[in-house]
């Protein structure tokens, strides 16, 4: 197999992987028949879960209290929390814009007309949140409005409910500079029998079927859960539509993702939990149920956990729980992905640009993989030094194949030419490519990120298209200095116009991977000539 022809084959691949990740994200399998209103409820033991988004309870009760929403600030979140049930119902990050001109911070979860993205979480069994009970409590609070003052480490947002008997104080602790939360349930049995109670959380959002991505940028939208027996497991909206999720796990965790985002419940590491899903008047829904619990009469219990709601900060996420940092997805070679990611910020900490440190870690990996670059071209050189010889003999045996090939390994075994050796290296480098793509198009750090003049948005697309033009021209002066060895009319032509179908490609990727790919390609003419020019000098290379 010549080098050119390998080339196409693995450009095509990398285009087709693009395309099926793509057409995964926009036809998974639908379901045949919806999931039914009876569906929103599933067992709890003895008790039953009441999934209802809209806060509507089984059976009506007088409230003990009026429902209002309150509002708690730190310095890296914005929450709103309905008394009614204690839900987030509204949670923006100040620290990030929707988009890089805009003032407005990124809302990660609201609850508007035709759309809600919340943070539920309750107490079944005995708890006011069974449905057999009254229903969601309309929590007491003794403020509206927590601001976290300079010098705090820490707001604690106490709503109380008294149910049966049973003395609940919902908390949410906030700290300075985290988006992880602490939410703790004390509770206390007054009465003089032993209560039983089983905490839930769970994540709920609308699924909306417009697609929040592009064919060369597919961006996820959806679930995901962790067990001790898998790490990171996605659940898309598609799959809670067809089976619910019902899994038991030691510890483990929930997510709802959004490409640079994700929102989680994390419960407690010790305890064994069950994780499940539902679908609930068109709102996907994952959570997680904890183990039941006694509290004997006149005793006094603690349930606790840990909602994560910001950027995908992979040390962060690996410090709140096992595998959460995997939901900064990427893919399949993230045992490649993570360490260029490592070099890529440590490089990004000295130089302070991000569009710098992409140029820098692009020189590292072409200096590294240059011993492989030297044998492809070297090897390309030597086959385009060959083709006479190639020519002759398939012109002798035009009719006898079975002799063409036993002639043509003779041909390079005499010449010292392995017809591989242009291949090979190339099929070597494509996973560190492929895998610094998904670097790229994951890592939130590089989220309107600067570069330099026109660029001041290393996560979108170039506005000018001046580095997908400039990329075409790199790759069209490569093919010409590079032997041609293909024969076939048809594959010279797709060779040709080679350049202009990736740069149309490149057009909707973002800038940071195109300047990857363009300085990739000026390194690589650079290392072309020095090769070529090496092996003039030693006679073994003749220019055409």
């Amino acid at each position: 197999m010549d080098s050119q022809r390998s080339l196409l084959v693995i450009a095509l691949a990398f285009v087709s992987l693009l395309l099926w990740q793509a057409w995964q994200t926009d036809h998974a399998p639908k379901p045949v028949t919806p999931v039914t209103e009876q569906s929103t409820t599933t067992s709890a033991g003895s008790a039953d879960l009441q999934l209802s988004s809209s806060g509507t309870s089984a059976q009506a009760a007088a409230p003990v209290a009026t429902q209002q929403v309150i509002t708690v600030s730190t310095d890296v979140l914005k929450v709103q929390i309905d008394t009614k049930g204690g839900d987030i119902v509204d949670l923006t990050l100040p620290a990030f814009t929707l988009t890089k001109d805009s003032d407005q911070p990124y809302q990660l979860m609201r609850k508007l007309n035709g759309f809600e993205y919340v943070a539920q979480s309750g107490l079944l069994a005995d708890g006011p949140d069974d449905k057999r009970n009254s229903g969601r409590p309309v929590y007491s609070v003794a403020q509206t409005n927590y601001q976290l003052a300079n010098g705090e480490q820490q707001i604690v947002v106490p709503l109380t409910f008294n149910h049966n008997g049973l003395e609940i104080e919902k908390r949410y602790i906030f700290t300075a500079g985290k988006y992880d939360v602490r939410v703790e349930y004390l509770l206390k049995n007054t009465t003089a029998q032993t209560k039983l109670v089983q905490s839930y959380q769970h994540l709920v959002q609308t699924i909306d079927n417009g697609k929040s991505s592009s064919m060369m940028m597919p961006i996820y939208r959806g679930g995901a859960f962790s067990t001790s027996d898998k790490r990171y497991e996605k659940y898309t909206f598609e799959d809670m539509q067809e089976t619910n999720l019902a899994q038991s796990t030691k510890g483990g965790w929930v997510a709802m993702l959004e490409h640079y985002f994700v929102a989680a419940w994390v419960p407690e590491k010790t305890a064994d939990n069950q994780l499940y899903s539902l679908v609930n008047n068109g709102n996907g829904i994952v959570g997680v149920k904890g183990p039941e619990l006694t509290i004997p009469a006149g005793e006094s219990l603690t349930i606790a956990s840990t909602f994560y709601a910001g950027p995908k900060d992979q040390d962060n996420l690996a410090a709140i729980a096992d595998g959460l940092d995997l939901t900064v997805d990427y893919g399949f070679l993230w045992f490649i992905s993570q360490p260029l990611f490592w070099l890529l910020t440590l490089i990004q900490g000295f130089v302070s640009n991000w569009g710098v440190a992409i140029i820098i870690i692009t020189l590292i990996v072409k200096g590294v993989m240059y011993p492989l670059t030297k044998v492809q071209y070297e090897s390309m050189a030597k086959m385009r030094n060959l083709k006479p010889k190639i020519d002759e003999l398939q012109a002798r045996y035009k009719d006898d194949r079975q002799k063409m090939g036993p002639a043509m390994m003779e041909l390079y075994r005499k010449e010292k030419v392995n017809p591989m050796g242009g291949c090979l290296p190339m099929l070597v480098q494509m996973p560190i490519f492929l895998a610094l793509y998904w670097v790229f198009v994951e890592s939130v750090e590089l989220r309107q990120a600067p570069f330099m003049l026109w660029i001041q948005d290393l996560s979108t697309q170039d506005p000018y298209y001046v580095l997908p033009v400039l990329f075409g021209i790199s790759m069209f002066v490569m093919q010409k200095l590079q032997p041609m060895t293909v024969t076939d009319p048809m594959q010279q032509k797709i060779m040709l116009w080679m350049p202009v179908v990736f740069s149309v490609f490149f057009l909707w990727f973002p800038s940071g991977l195109v300047l990857y790919w363009l300085v990739s390609n000026l390194i690589s003419l650079a290392q072309m000539l020095y090769i070529y020019r090496g092996m003039e000098k030693k006679g073994l290379y003749t220019k055409a």
